[in-house]
């Protein structure tokens, strides 16, 4: 499995987590900056997403939304804040209506994206900052990291097929 740590810190209103893929940088990258790749893994299986606007560059924004079993759909969006490719992206990422306008009573986090080389396989690492920890305690308590991990290990799957 790709995630190999995961640390949450109220205090530092910080999400962390870390993993390893088989893949180079480069190849990683593409899966975040193309959005049918982006697709795939973005949202854990039982919550496939899809893309409706990827524009990939600092200032633009990603709308997505999420579909659950049932077949209820949970839009969010990120609005890129900068873009090293393929070591890094930043971006706010916050829950939305179907209209992809931010609902404001849902906390938003800030989150620096890093891919290094290491013994030709990927690090990422992934890092949200939250406002207020009560706006991180919300999404541990609605399930994030269950949520990110089954979604980010589906990530060495996808690109082996």
């Amino acid at each position: 499995m790709p995630v190999t740590d995961v640390t949450h810190d109220l205090d530092a209103l910080t999400l962390t987590i870390t993993a390893e893929f088989a893949a180079p940088v480069e190849r990683i990258w593409q899966v975040y900056a193309d959005p049918r790749q982006l697709e795939k893994v973005w949202g854990p299986p039982s919550h496939p997403a899809t893309v409706v606007e990827h524009d990939f560059t600092p200032g633009g924004r990603v709308n997505y939304f999420m579909t659950s079993p049932e077949g209820e759909k949970f839009a969010g969006y990120w609005k890129i804040t900068a873009v090293d490719e393929p070591r890094s992206f930043s971006f706010e990422d916050g829950f939305a209506d179907m209209d992809f306008t931010p609902n404001p009573s849902m906390p938003v986090s800030t989150n620096v994206y890093s891919f290094t080389e290491h013994d030709g396989r990927t690090r990422a690492t992934y890092v949200g900052r939250y406002e207020t920890a009560e706006g991180l305690q919300k999404v541990l308590d609605m399930g994030v990291i269950e949520g990110s991990r089954a979604a980010i290990n589906q990530i060495d799957e996808f690109i082996a097929s």
